[in-house]
C-alpha cells in the first residue's frame, strides 16, 4: 500500500506535465494493486501487481534531477518549519542580558583581571567544561609589542553563531573569537579599554572572565488560555513603551494589573490596593531582601541614571514622585518590577504597558547546566 500511495503522490505532483495515457495507466495499475490487497490475494499475486505498478511508474514518471540533494533539502526545510512553529507558538528561547532579575535569574557579568598576574586561568580541558556547561568564558590577550590602542572593529558574524572582533594595538592586529557583548565601549565596557591607552610588550591587554546570563525558554502557549497572574515572570515587547528601546523583549515580574491602585512607600515596598507586597507574598520570596543601597559585591545589575535617582531619594521612583503618590493601572495594562529591586529599570520609571505586549512567561532555564561559582545552578524548573 505504501508503494501505491507513493506512486499516486508522484502522479499528483507531476500531473501537469504527464501525458493523459500515462496518468491513466498508473492509476489503473494502482487500482489493481489495491483490489489485490482488498481480496487478500496470495503473496505471488501481490508481488506481480507490485511489479506491474513499479514498471508502469518507471515508464511514465519523470525522474527528479539530484534526487538525494532534493530529499536532504526537503528534510532541512521541514525541520526549519517545525522549529519555527515551536518557537512561535510553544517555546521561544530567551537570553537574560542584565542583572535586573537577580537572584532569580542572572544576566551577563564579568571580572576584569588585567594586571593581576597572580590570577591564573584554567587549562584547556577545564576551560572547555566551564564554557560549555557553566557558561564561563576566559579571554586573555598579551601585548606583543609596545603601542597604544588605535582601532577597534565592530563584531563581525561570519557564520551563524560564529563571531569575531578585531582591534589594533601599535602596528599589530588582534582577533577575539566569540567576543562577549559590549567587550569594548557601551555601558559595560567589559575590557575596560579606551582609545589611546598604551601597553608595553608582555602586558595584559585583555584578561577577562565573562559569566554568561541564563538562557531560558519562554512559554508562549499558556497565555492563550489565561491572563498572567501576579508574581509570574513575564516576557513582553517594548514597542510603544516610551523611554525604552523599541522592538526589544524585556523580562520582569508582574506585580499589578489593570484597575489596581499602586503606591510605593518609603520602605521601598509596593502596596496594591492598600496591601503590602513583601517577601511573605507568594512568588515574591526573592524580591524584597535588601534594606539599603546595593553593594558592588552583591549584584551586578542594571545600574543607570534611574537607580542613581532612586538611591538619592530612598523609596521613591519617577512614577511615584512627590506630586503623585498613587498610580492607577489602566484597564488591560500591567506593571512589572525586577527582582533586583534596587538595580532594576522597570515600571517604577516608565509606568504600565498594554497586556497585548506580553508574549509569554518564563518556563525553565535550559543553560547553563551547572553552577557558576557562587551562582547556584538553575537548570530546569527551579526558578519561580
Amino acid at each position: 500500500m505504501d508503494l501505491r500511495k507513493h506512486v499516486l503522490n508522484l502522479v499528483a505532483a507531476q500531473r501537469d506535465i504527464l501525458k493523459p495515457e500515462g496518468i491513466a495507466a498508473m492509476e489503473e495499475a494502482c487500482a489493481k494493486l489495491r483490489a489485490a490487497v482488498a481480496v487478500k490475494a496470495d503473496a505471488k499475486a501481490l508481488q506481480a501487481e507490485m511489479k506491474n505498478v513499479e514498471e508502469v511508474a518507471n515508464k511514465w514518471l519523470y525522474a527528479y534531477p539530484h534526487a538525494s540533494w532534493r530529499e536532504n533539502i526537503e528534510v532541512i526545510l521541514v525541520a526549519i518549519a517545525v522549529a519555527m512553529a515551536i518557537r512561535t507558538f510553544f517555546l521561544q528561547p530567551f537570553k537574560i542580558p542584565t542583572g535586573s532579575m537577580q537572584p532569580t535569574l542572572y544576566g551577563i557579568t564579568h571580572q576584569n583581571y588585567r594586571n593581576q598576574p597572580e590570577v591564573k586561568f584554567p587549562g584547556a580541558l577545564d576551560e572547555f567544561v566551564d564554557s560549555w556547561f557553566r557558561g564561563v568564558t576566559y579571554y586573555h590577550v598579551v601585548c606583543e609589542e609596545d603601542g597604544e590602542l588605535r582601532q577597534v572593529d565592530p563584531p563581525k558574524t561570519l557564520l551563524p553563531l560564529v563571531k569575531k572582533q578585531s582591534f589594533q594595538v601599535g602596528e599589530r592586529m588582534y582577533t577575539l573569537w566569540f567576543p562577549p557583548d559590549q567587550l569594548f565601549g557601551g555601558n559595560a565596557n567589559r575590557a575596560g579599554l579606551y582609545p589611546g591607552q598604551r601597553f608595553k610588550k608582555g602586558e595584559d591587554i585583555i584578561k577577562l572572565k565573562v559569566i554568561s546570563g541564563d538562557h531560558l525558554f519562554v512559554d508562549r502557549l499558556s497565555y492563550n488560555f489565561r491572563r498572567p497572574e501576579r508574581g509570574e515572570i513575564i516576557v513582553f515587547e517594548t514597542k510603544g513603551i516610551e523611554s525604552l528601546p523599541q522592538d526589544q523583549f524585556y523580562i520582569k515580574r508582574m506585580v499589578a494589573m489593570g484597575g489596581e491602585r499602586v503606591t510605593l512607600d518609603n520602605d521601598r515596598h509596593l502596596h496594591i490596593n492598600g496591601q503590602k507586597l513583601d517577601a511573605s507574598t507568594p512568588r515574591f520570596e526573592n524580591v524584597y531582601h535588601l534594606t539599603g543601597p546595593p553593594k558592588d559585591s552583591e549584584f551586578s545589575g542594571h545600574v543607570n541614571e534611574f537607580v542613581a535617582r532612586q538611591n538619592a531619594r530612598p523609596g521613591l521612583a519617577p512614577l511615584f514622585g512627590d506630586d503623585k503618590q498613587e498610580f492607577a493601572v489602566r484597564p488591560k495594562h500591567y506593571i512589572v518590577m525586577g527582582d533586583n529591586t534596587m538595580n532594576s529599570l522597570d515600571s517604577r520609571a516608565w509606568g504600565d504597558f498594554k497586556q497585548e505586549s506580553v508574549i509569554g512567561k518564563s518556563a525553565f532555564v535550559y543553560w547553563p547546566f551547572l553552577s557558576q561559582g557562587d551562582r547556584p545552578g538553575r537548570f530546569g524548573w527551579s526558578h519561580r
